[in-house]
């Protein structure tokens, strides 16, 4: 057998044993009330359903032995015969007979040697009326002597069994009811937290008993809480084993051919994972079969085969669950999300231009986005993918998808394995504590010194630090709860700042706080009526003190702060988002060279990167570096157009998205800084005089040259028709 089926067979036997239990009592009670029709019908059920499963795993004999008693039993819950003590016995014959071979089975796999030919006799003598033999006396030792009457061979074998085999199955389960579980759950927690507090209290006691004891309370309250998280863990086979007929019945309404591949049935999760997965995934999987995979004549017109395959695929990565659901279909179209994406206001033509197509295929979880063409019963309803996200980032999930054009499509979801009990960084900004969830926790950074002095640059009001070459955004917690009222950033050679760099979203950003404390386990609790549509807090928990510290949502904070933008679709902040959509343009002022200041139309800038010199390859087109899987062209702004550098530091790059501005080709403009984005102001312009500069205009009180973007990039790649000047 599989692995599943193995645990069918387990759950089989332990149903099974709990069953036969009470029909000991069952056959015992209708001695006393035979016409009892309502306790007949659920004997009678009861051995039909052991009767079928044992046909389902091919046990021939005890199928036999089970239907017979099933006919009998099915004559006198239809008012055929009359329940007596002879078919009491009988029937209690075959209950012993039933429990030794169900034993057998879970000792060896096999029905045992039992000779059930004289009960299936009786049994079947019983069943047909009439009756001409006189029904044995009523008493209660025709059941207790019944045993005897099959042979010698009953009763010893069971006892010799019972002498030599491990505990069965029944012995060592138990079912216990959820909500008892959850009480006990609860009741853990609050222990959690008191051994908090003594933990924390004996941080400040010098008595070595009182230490001990401590210490002790820590570890078995540990032990216990590992022991109580099991209870209620569960394999996420249970949603899944449900999926293969969702499967089979939507692509038999498609008219598709799909085929279900399982991974990892076995992965366990807390039950209230479980039951917050289940509608996403049953969504995504409806998804797969309706959008994703082609009929069978589109299949073989691919090449493929005419039945398309769901995987999916669930693991333990990291102190989190990663669930995949693949489908080998038609894939992604980028192009026509994104026209949909404009067609529905979503984005500006341009703006959709810029994104990757990442960035493009997380559209599909935008609120009301599908490509569906029609409306049809199964999905295209306008509510699509986005309801799977907001469910997953409710349990503190993420979600994401990958896509290749005609050869499939990929969902992944990480969830926590619990929503209970979490390991937490203990954080304080404004004298208040907050919780962060350690599962978003990538490192902490103190800056101090020259480090903060040259480190940090504000960019339309946002600021960055350079971290080992990446632009990392800061949120400063402290304004972005409006703890206090926003301030300049403090003055860099008085103060030092402590980051904690997190990720959300896949999107890392540096949250500045003003102290760090220790990891610990923090209990959560639901947040209240009033606090819940705030949005940047996913939980509260009470410490060791016994005061409310508030756990942060780090995906909502992030959003708040600008740092990633509901459609996703920026890096840096959602001022950058936002320009493609203002009324007057947004430009990134820049310096080339040593002194020379040029702007660029945000609209043009997919993003801007910190590389190192390094990275910089020659070929015979020029300059380019590896980025982001492509190879991306690099035009130098300081040497195009003659501006004398005497940089060495690293090269900040302004990526140009590939549209028809750019020829179809990315590109990268080298500068020497960011100085800031600044909106024009509408102020008088002087026509530019030489090639590749659109205009000169007054920036911040200065003279700036705003850049012919398509122009400089027709220099850069045909030189001959350059005639700049220094």
């Amino acid at each position: 057998m599989t692995g599943d089926d193995d645990d069918l067979l387990r759950e089989f036997l332990l149903e099974s044993a709990e069953n036969l239990t009470r029909l000991d009592q069952d056959f015992v009670a209708l001695e006393r009330a035979p016409d009892d029709r309502e306790r007949l019908g659920a004997v009678f059920r009861t051995i039909h359903t052991i009767k079928g499963t044992s046909g389902f795993f091919d046990l021939s004999r005890l199928e036999s032995l089970t239907h017979a008693g099933e006919t009998l039993l099915s004559r006198l819950r239809d008012g055929e015969l009359a329940l007596d003590g002879a078919m009491t016995s009988a029937l209690l014959a075959m209950v012993d007979a039933v429990r030794e071979m169900l034993a057998s089975i879970e000792a060896d796999g096999s029905e045992g040697s039992l000779d059930i030919a004289p009960i299936v006799a009786e049994l079947a003598r019983l069943g047909e009326p009439p009756r001409d033999t006189p029904p044995a006396p009523s008493s209660g030792s025709d059941a207790e002597d019944a045993p005897s009457s099959r042979g010698s061979s009953a009763a010893p074998t069971s006892t010799e069994r019972a002498a030599t085999r491990s505990p069965s199955i029944a012995d060592t389960t138990i079912r216990v009811d959820v909500g008892l579980l959850d009480d006990v759950m609860n009741m853990v927690g609050e222990l959690v937290l008191a051994r908090n507090q003594i933990v924390q209290l004996g941080r400040t006691v010098t008595d070595p008993s009182f230490m001990k004891a401590s210490q002790r309370l820590d570890l078995l309250t540990t032990e216990l809480q590992a022991g109580i998280m099991k209870t209620r863990m569960q394999p996420i086979g249970n949603v899944w084993n449900k999926l293969p007929r969702v499967v089979r019945d939507l692509a038999h309404a498609c008219g598709k051919q799909v085929d279900v591949e399982l991974d990892g049935a076995e992965t366990d999760l807390d039950r209230t994972i479980i039951e917050a997965i289940k509608d996403p995934l049953t969504h995504v999987v409806r998804n797969a079969v309706d959008h994703g995979i082609e009929t069978p004549a589109d299949r073989r017109a691919a090449g493929k085969t005419e039945r398309g395959c769901l995987s999916l695929r669930a693991f333990h990565e990291g102190g989190q669950v990663n669930i995949e659901v693949s489908d080998d279909g038609a894939g992604l179209d980028v192009a026509r999300i994104r026209a949909r994406a404009v067609e529905r206001g979503l984005l500006t033509a341009e703006r959709a231009a810029q994104l990757s197509d990442r960035e493009t295929m997380r559209l599909v979880f935008e609120p009301g986005f599908s490509t569906a063409d029609r409306v049809t019963s199964v999905s295209g309803r306008g509510v699509g993918m986005d309801v799977v996200r907001t469910n997953v980032e409710k349990i503190g999930g993420v979600v994401d998808i990958s896509s290749a054009l005609g050869r499939g499509t990929t969902l992944k979801i990480k969830i926590p394995l619990t929503l209970a009990i979490i390991p937490a960084l203990i954080v304080t900004t404004r004298a208040e504590r907050f919780a962060v969830p350690q599962v978003n926790l990538l490192e902490l950074v103190r800056l101090e010194g020259e480090q903060l002095r040259t480190g940090l640059e504000e960019i339309g009001g946002a600021t960055l630090y350079r971290l080992r070459g990446a632009l990392l955004p800061l949120v400063f917690l402290d304004r972005a709860l409006e703890l206090t009222a926003s301030a300049p950033l403090p003055s860099l050679g008085e103060h030092g700042l402590t980051v904690v760099v997190v990720q959300a979203d896949e999107r890392q950003f540096g949250l500045v706080v003003e102290g760090i404390h220790d990891t610990e386990e923090i209990v959560v609790k639901p947040l209240g009526k009033e606090l819940k549509g705030i949005g940047v807090f996913a939980g509260a928990t009470i410490m060791g003190d016994g005061r409310v510290a508030l756990i942060l949502d780090l995906l909502g904070l992030a959003r708040r702060a600008g740092v990633i933008s509901e459609t996703r679709a920026r890096v840096i902040t959602d001022r950058v988002s936002a320009a493609a959509i203002e009324p007057r343009e947004q430009l990134v002022l820049c310096r080339v060279g040593d002194e020379g200041r040029m702007a660029v139309p945000m609209s043009l800038i997919a993003r801007i990167e910190e590389i190192d010199r390094s990275a910089v390859e020659k070929t015979s087109g020029g300059d380019v570096i590896q980025h982001r899987g492509e190879i991306l062209p690099l035009v130098d702004l300081s040497r195009l157009f003659g501006r004398p550098s005497r940089s060495t530091g690293s090269l900040h790059v302004l990526v140009c998205a590939a549209d028809r501005t750019t020829a179809g080709q990315g590109v990268g403009l080298i500068v020497e800084q960011v100085l800031d984005i600044v909106e024009e102001t509408g102020a008088a312009r002087q026509r530019a005089t030489r090639p590749g500069v659109l205009a000169t205009v007054i920036l911040q009180e200065k003279v700036a040259e705003l850049l012919d973007v398509p122009c400089v990039i027709r220099m850069a790649t045909r030189p001959s028709e350059s005639a700049v000047a220094a």
